[in-house]
């Protein structure tokens, strides 16, 4: 038997997550020679780093499966802890815990920030001689690591989710706008995305024919409230009612915004949301139809609703997972695996790998050209790449009792060989 794993999660979880998770755990015991005993970290490099690891190896075979079915993290957990370079206990720690436990492999799945994490434990045992590879899984449903050129990876697992979901609201929201619009002319959804606008423009999927009276801003828009309060109310007297979708990156001045420990900003739990800034001032401005504007901000049910997922995402998920167990298995270490989109007309993807430098803190950009003239739409360009990753099916959710069936693994942890640690940077 070769030597232990160690699988874990770092920033937003997605509906999908899970499934490259149980790429990885299925992916490794398929080398049963080269991969010894597989843990999970438990929330994150926080649980590597207090020597918190969840064993998977011995959980059975239908709570692994299941892990196809189950969204977000509740699995092993995630975390929002990013290693600095200054935080030397934090790598003297690591060096400790791996070779406590015989760790001579290390999967991170997460997103740009997580692949930054990945690529410094990979160095780290290159520089100290350890006998230890790291792996990163791709995750993010920003759709925002790699290059803007979908050189290094065509879209992020998690993505294709997101944008199915925000097809299905906006679909579901139009409806209710249609409906309701003499009292509400004016519906303000605010979708995810701090810095760049792939679930925002997601929004589009749902009206590819643009029979929608509906309006998209995402953070690259570049227009103004004053414009965006013009375009609303354009749109009113033309058609009687508006669907906004808002990102919640887009500049509407202050918002009291809170930070997470990478430096990004958390809209969701800052003081005011994008979206209920947008309905004060259009009601305060006054719009051009009688009723007033209203708000809706779907939050953390992006990320965490499995009856919305994408059947191509899980797929795509879970082999990105078995493709990071392969990469390991032929001994590379400070890679990330890949999806890359092959030319043609009929959709596929190919699996492969990038060097974790590369995609280490990488941010993709939201292309130019895939915004509309108005830019307050997408164009037919962007629909072309992203109605493939959303599948045409609803994916098939277990139930017992009528309750979703989710994964739920023993409590079985290593027992710790070392003495109890506080992490570095949330010491006083």
């Amino acid at each position: 038997m070769g030597k232990n794993v160690i699988v874990a999660q770092s920033g937003g979880p997605s509906p999908v997550i899970n499934s490259s998770l149980r790429g990885v755990i299925e992916g490794c015991k398929a080398f049963p020679d080269t991969f010894g005993t597989i843990y999970g970290g438990w929330h994150g490099i926080e649980g590597v780093l207090k020597e918190e690891l969840r064993e998977l190896s011995s959980q059975t075979e239908e709570e692994v499966a299941l892990l196809r079915y189950t969204p977000a993290a509740g699995a092993i957990g995630t975390c929002r802890y990013k290693l600095k370079d200054h935080q030397n206990e934090d790598f003297d720690r690591l060096i400790e815990v791996m070779k406590a436990h015989d760790i001579g492999y290390f999967f991170y799945n997460g997103g740009n920030d997580s692949m930054d994490t990945a690529h410094k434990v990979a160095m780290l045992a290159q520089e100290k001689g350890l006998d230890l590879l790291a792996v990163g899984v791709p995750k993010t449903i920003d759709n925002d690591v790699g290059d803007s050129a979908f050189k290094l990876i065509d879209h992020t697992p998690g993505y294709g989710s997101v944008a199915r979901y925000w097809m299905g609201i906006v679909q579901n929201a139009n409806e209710e706008n249609a409906g309701s619009c003499p009292a509400d002319p004016v519906l303000v959804l605010q979708a995810m995305g701090r810095k760049i606008g792939y679930i925002p423009a997601a929004a589009r999927l749902a009206d590819p024919k643009r029979e929608m009276p509906l309006q998209i801003y995402m953070r690259e828009s570049d227009v103004s409230t004053d414009e965006m309060c013009d375009n609303i109310n354009d749109q009113l007297k033309k058609d009687g009612r508006c669907v906004v979708v808002v990102s919640e990156g887009f500049d509407v001045g202050d918002l009291g915004e809170v930070k997470d420990s990478f430096g990004h900003a958390q809209f969701s739990a800052s003081q005011l949301t994008v979206a209920q800034k947008v309905v004060n001032i259009l009601n305060e401005r006054g719009l051009a139809a009688r009723g007033a504007a209203r708000g809706q901000v779907p939050g953390c049910d992006q990320r965490d609703t499995c009856t919305y997922a994408s059947i191509v995402d899980l797929d795509e998920a879970y082999r990105v997972g078995q493709k990071a167990a392969e990469i390991a298995a032929a001994g590379e270490n400070g890679w990330m695996s890949t999806l890359l989109r092959t030319p043609g007309l009929i959709y596929n993807v190919v699996y492969d790998k990038v060097p974790l430098e590369k995609v280490a803190n990488s941010e993709r950009t939201f292309p130019e050209a895939w915004i509309a003239d108005n830019k307050i739409d997408v164009t037919d360009a962007f629909l072309d790449y992203a109605q493939p990753l959303i599948g045409e099916d609803w994916p098939t959710v277990p139930l017992i009792g009528g309750r979703q069936r989710f994964t739920r693994f023993a409590p079985n942890f290593a027992n710790k060989k070392l003495s109890e640690y506080e992490l570095q940077a949330a010491r006083s």
